[in-house]
């Protein structure tokens, strides 16, 4: 089915009519290459739901590794949140290189998990709702690269192996529920059939 809509309000309405995931909350993965939207998009979400915590997947990552978060995640957040419990977790801080912040996020009704590898193996089964942004790997990196400027170039160098290299192992995309092609203020749903586990999670 397809349809555009105001994203952020047709996306909350979707989110809410969601069967919870993981104890009392709806996890919803927003995935896609850096610099796609993810973090606007959540902030938007976030303001439609009335204030949904959003999880970012940099807070957990780190130069040294940048997907080997899973672990971190499961037992500081995902745990935590299945119990209906707050989750407590490490923030990377990637001017001083450590984790030396703290987060705490409440089982509230919907939570966003955003970041490249939010619809990894290890995490859908948990998820209510895969989210990928459709946006060109090319033209994404180029607005990260912008953004976020030419002091770190050489980082993005790194990161753009390490994405591709994440991405062609552990594929997020072909298991979205709703791909989102931005179109200016607006955004195209492209709804999937329900999503199967993966074999072995």
């Amino acid at each position: 089915m397809t349809a555009e809509d105001s994203a952020p309000a047709a996306l909350a309405a979707r989110l809410r009519a969601l069967r919870p995931s993981l104890g009392p909350v709806r996890l919803v993965g927003v995935d896609g290459h850096a610099g796609s939207g993810k973090s606007t998009l959540c902030a938007a979400l976030s303001r439609t739901l009335g204030g949904a915590p959003v999880v970012h997947l940099d807070d957990l990552a780190s130069h040294e590794s940048p997907f080997g978060w899973t672990g971190r995640l499961t037992e500081q957040v995902l745990t935590p949140l299945g119990r209906g419990e707050p989750a407590r977790y490490q923030v990377y801080d990637w001017e001083r290189r450590g984790y030396i912040h703290s987060s705490v996020v409440e089982p509230a009704p919907v939570v966003l998990l955003e970041g490249v590898g939010a619809g990894r193996r290890a995490v859908r089964p948990h998820l209510a709702c895969l989210i990928w942004l459709e946006v060109d790997r090319e033209k994404a990196w180029a607005r990260g690269q912008r953004r976020d400027g030419a002091a770190l170039a050489p980082f993005w160098e790194s990161w753009k192996r390490a994405e591709l290299r994440h991405l062609a192992e552990d594929p997020s995309a072909p298991f979205a529920d709703i791909l989102l092609v931005p179109r200016g203020g607006t955004c195209q749903f492209r709804e999937r059939k329900p999503r199967t586990p993966a074999a072995g999670g």
